[in-house]
């Protein structure tokens, strides 16, 4: 269901937070929340209603900052995003009646509004993709194993290379060039590897691209690249990276709309953004 787009009336000139728990270094080298919060600011900046960012570094620094917000009345609402299953912030906002949106799934959102970009359906694809390109060995680079579309994603993999008869290895990321550079280093000697990678985000997949040529592992003929979130950075690289891409922006756009809803006072049903597709270039797939 997608939300209102005629929304007129004047909001508070009051900021919305958001309190993204990264590290700051992979914030600044990871494209994606730059052009996510780039669309919020295009839908609530001409509304009077600013972004107020705080990068942290744990759930629990997250969670004070939104009860030190609130206590000062310095945000008016907030944005949750990577949220853990049984999140603490859930309930944070919920005990403080904080006007929130949730981008995540719904369940794990604990009924608070929501806009969700069907992570499982986007994994799905890249599998069956790969499968039909003839990989019987799939690897996934994922980002933090504790959060909660990390593990949907995770989930998804494995079922769906179960259902197709491939194997599936998993190696735990976090989002940095370093972990696809582990990933494939601890894959290179091994003479019954993975043939295709998919990992949780594109700054990974660099990283592991780097990795192979310095290997002189050939991409893709010995071993195939995909990337979630596309980026410049994707179409730059060389060979260029497939990637699981989406408007990033534009998914920023649908979560400023609902979040506009919610600082009315509405409660809007949660909203399914349109999921990632994939873009074959000549990492693999192409």
């Amino acid at each position: 269901m997608a939300p209102t787009k005629t929304i007129t009336r004047p909001l508070s000139g009051v900021p919305v937070g958001l309190a993204l728990v990264r590290d700051a270094e992979v914030l600044g080298a990871e494209p994606f929340f730059h052009e996510f919060i780039a669309g919020i600011e295009r839908v609530l900046v001409p509304r009077g209603v600013p972004v107020l960012l705080q990068v942290v570094a744990t759930v629990e620094q997250a969670g004070e900052r939104i009860r030190a917000w609130a206590a000062q009345g310095q945000v008016q609402g907030t944005i949750l995003i990577d949220l853990l299953p049984g999140d603490e912030r859930v309930a944070l906002v919920k005990e403080l009646g904080m006007p929130t949106v949730v981008v995540g799934d719904p369940v794990t959102a604990g009924g608070l509004p929501t806009v969700w970009t069907q992570d499982e359906v986007a994994m799905h694809d890249v599998v069956v993709s790969l499968v039909e390109a003839g990989h019987t060995h799939l690897g996934h680079v994922a980002g933090p194993a504790h959060m909660a579309h990390t593990i949907i994603r995770s989930r998804t993999f494995d079922a769906v290379a179960a259902e197709h008869g491939a194997r599936a290895t998993t190696f735990e990321g976090d989002y940095s060039e370093a972990a696809g550079v582990r990933a494939v280093a601890a894959l290179s000697g091994d003479d019954d590897r993975p043939t295709a990678l998919v990992f949780d985000n594109d700054v990974m997949a660099l990283g592991a691209l780097h990795e192979a040529h310095r290997l002189d592992l050939a991409v893709p003929g010995d071993l195939c690249l995909v990337a979630w979130d596309d980026s410049a950075l994707c179409q730059l690289a060389e060979p260029p990276l497939s990637a699981v891409s989406h408007d990033v922006q534009a998914l920023g756009e649908l979560v400023g709309d609902v979040l506009a809803e919610v600082l009315l006072g509405r409660t809007p049903e949660p909203v399914l953004a349109p999921p990632a597709t994939l873009v074959p270039r000549g990492s693999g797939l192409s």
